[in-house]
């Protein structure tokens, strides 16, 4: 059965419930799609009278992150609506176009774009066909209101990550916790915003000093993975993390892809004196690090992509932005897991009052990466 974007929030006596974001790798077909250098397409058994289609961005579908999510939806589209299937992975911007190119010429009816990498691109191809419906993860690009045949799918993960911030102010041991970015673009920037704001209002709320290393909300500057390929540079995510242990962070908040699997690896390193909280899964059910993770900032965008998919199919297609926010629990915290005993009754309590704050607008987050309502 699908899973439904509903979360239950951390509460004392009481499990959480959360999504399942880890999917594994699509399988490839041997023979590359028309004008592609980056992947092939893989075809799902179906019953042929509609095809929806997946072009990844660089960190390609097994990134145990948001491109592996998002491919879940297309997966679950395959098996609960009996639909056929492709996909091409990119492994460099320069994919981008013509691996969109692919999968129209490969007949797809409703096509899925994964990231704000692939806007530019996905704009020009949705103008350009029509009738073929498409939709765009992790991005509402300017003038998509004009296109009626593309639906951005958006996530306001600035309130998810506020909640993160308490969480790690509320855990840190140091008084230090850390931030680091793959790129400075609105789908990265937004959970440092979110974060960095979750720690000051702990700071605010508890008569704390904890710092966060690695953002300033107001100068919009901060520590992000050296290029090229930062998403994909793990090595590097690993040093920008380790930098900022050096500095006295004793939790980690990676924004980066697989490259933040590199800060994991950071965190686990350091023999428990260091912990980290993961974003766009459940890391403690796509990764191999959940004995370092307290929770993670999850995006559902497996359920955005399959809802987009079956109303395309069902003729009720809507190119009006989805926004995945707490209050539709299209965004929210994973359960802790390992961490459940050490995260006490008085924060878990705290992070359910601050859900119910960010949801009714007592408690605003200032972020210009924001989605739009």
């Amino acid at each position: 059965m699908r899973k439904t974007l509903l979360v239950v929030p951390a509460m004392v006596g009481a499990a959480a419930l959360t999504l399942s974001s880890c999917a594994a790798p699509p399988e490839q077909n041997t023979t590359p799609a028309p004008g592609n250098t980056a992947g092939a397409t893989g075809g799902g058994a179906g019953d042929g009278d509609y095809k929806a289609c997946m072009v990844s961005d660089a960190g390609g579908f097994d990134d145990k992150s948001f491109n592996q999510t998002s491919y879940k939806g297309l997966t679950d589209a395959k098996d609960e609506l009996g639909i056929e299937i492709g996909q091409v992975e990119s492994s460099s911007t320069a994919d981008f176009a013509k691996n969109i190119q692919a999968m129209v010429d490969a007949n797809c009816d409703t096509i899925v774009t994964v990231g704000f990498l692939l806007s530019d691109a996905t704009m020009e191809a949705a103008k350009a066909n029509p009738n073929i419906h498409f939709a765009i993860v992790d991005d509402n690009p300017e003038g998509a209101a004009d296109v009626q045949n593309l639906k951005p799918l958006v996530f306001n993960t600035a309130e998810s990550s506020f909640l993160a911030g308490y969480l790690a102010a509320a855990q840190s041991k140091t008084g230090k916790v850390g931030t680091f970015g793959g790129m400075q673009i609105p789908t990265v920037t937004i959970f440092m915003d979110g974060f960095a704001q979750g720690v000051s209002y702990h700071n605010e709320q508890k008569s704390t000093d904890v710092q966060v290393i690695g953002w300033d909300s107001e100068r919009q500057d901060g520590q992000f993975v050296p290029q090229p390929n930062p998403f994909e540079n793990v090595q590097g995510g690993r040093q920008t993390a380790q930098n900022l242990i050096s500095q006295g962070a004793d939790i980690i908040f990676p924004v980066a892809g697989p490259a933040g699997l590199g800060g994991l690896e950071a965190a686990k390193a350091s023999n428990g004196n260091v912990s980290a909280i993961w974003v766009d899964t459940d890391g403690c059910e796509s990764t191999d690090y959940c004995a370092q993770l307290i929770s993670s900032v999850y995006k559902g965008m497996d359920v955005a992509v399959f809802d987009a998919i079956k109303a395309a199919k069902d003729g009720e297609f809507s190119n009006e932005p989805y926004i995945g926010t707490l209050a539709n629990d299209g965004t929210g915290l994973s359960p802790f897991h390992d961490f459940d005993d050490q995260v006490s009754a008085e924060t878990k309590s705290e992070l359910e009052k601050i859900r119910g704050d960010i949801e009714s607008g007592t408690i605003t987050i200032e972020s210009q990466s924001q989605p739009k309502q």
